[in-house]
C-alpha cells in the first residue's frame, strides 16, 4: 500500500488523485442567468444528492485562481439554475459548452443546443436532456483555499422534475434508458457497465 500525505502535494497533484479515484462521477449540465440575462450553459463533475426533504442537490465550482466561475456567480446572483443529466445522447454537445470562450460567445450556441423555457424559474434548460431539474439556491458556502476560498459549494433546492417519457416509468427512473454517462479523469468519460444486486442485510 502506498501512503500520500495530501498537506506535501501541489493543488495539481491532489487533484488528479481525487479525480482519479472518486470514480465514476455523475455529471450536472448547468445553466443560469446572467446579469444582461444571455444564458451560460457548463458542465460540473463535483455534483450529487444532498437530502430527498426537501430535494437537495450539491454543485462544487471550482475557482480559477480567486475568479468566481460564471455558473456560481450567476447562481449566487439570481438564486436559480437548472441541472440536466448528462447521457450518452447529449455528451458530445455538452462537451463543447467545457470550452473557455470570450464572454461575447454563448456556450449555448456553440454546441447547438436548444432552451427550453422553465416552469418555476426564470433559467431556461435545454430539451436535449432527457432529466432537468429546475432549482433555487439554498445555500452557498465558499471553502477550501489557504489565502482566499478555492470552490463555491451551491446547494440547489429542487422546485419542478423535467423527465423524458423514455425514462419516467411508475415514479422511478429507468436507468437503462436514461444512459447516463460519468465522468473519469483526464479525456475519460464511463458508460453504465455490468450491473449487479445486493440485498440490504436486515
Amino acid at each position: 500500500m502506498i501512503s500520500v500525505d495530501p498537506a506535501a502535494n501541489s493543488v495539481k497533484e491532489n487533484y488528479k488523485l481525487l479525480i482519479g479515484s472518486i470514480i465514476p462521477r455523475p455529471i450536472a449540465f448547468v445553466t443560469t442567468k446572467t446579469e444582461s440575462g444571455e444564458i451560460n450553459g457548463a458542465p460540473f463533475s463535483y455534483f450529487n444528492i444532498v437530502s430527498a426533504n426537501p430535494p437537495l442537490l450539491s454543485l462544487a465550482v471550482q475557482r480559477t485562481g480567486t475568479k468566481q466561475k460564471d455558473t456560481a456567480r450567476n447562481a449566487i446572483q439570481f438564486k436559480e439554475f437548472v441541472v440536466h443529466i448528462v447521457d450518452e445522447s447529449n455528451v458530445q454537445k455538452i462537451n463543447e459548452t467545457a470550452a473557455a470562450l470570450p464572454p461575447d460567445e454563448s456556450e449555448i450556441e456553440r454546441a447547438c443546443l436548444t432552451l427550453e423555457k422553465s416552469e418555476k424559474i426564470s433559467v431556461p434548460g435545454v430539451k436535449e436532456a432527457r432529466i432537468r431539474m429546475e432549482c433555487v439556491l439554498e445555500h452557498a458556502l465558499e471553502l477550501g483555499g489557504e489565502e482566499s476560498p478555492s470552490t463555491d459549494l451551491l446547494i440547489g433546492r429542487i422546485v419542478f422534475f423535467h423527465f423524458d417519457e423514455r425514462v419516467y416509468k411508475d415514479g422511478k427512473i429507468d436507468y437503462s434508458e436514461l444512459q447516463a454517462v460519468s465522468r473519469l479523469a483526464g479525456a475519460d468519460y464511463a458508460k453504465i457497465g455490468d450491473i449487479f444486486s445486493l440485498e440490504r442485510p436486515r
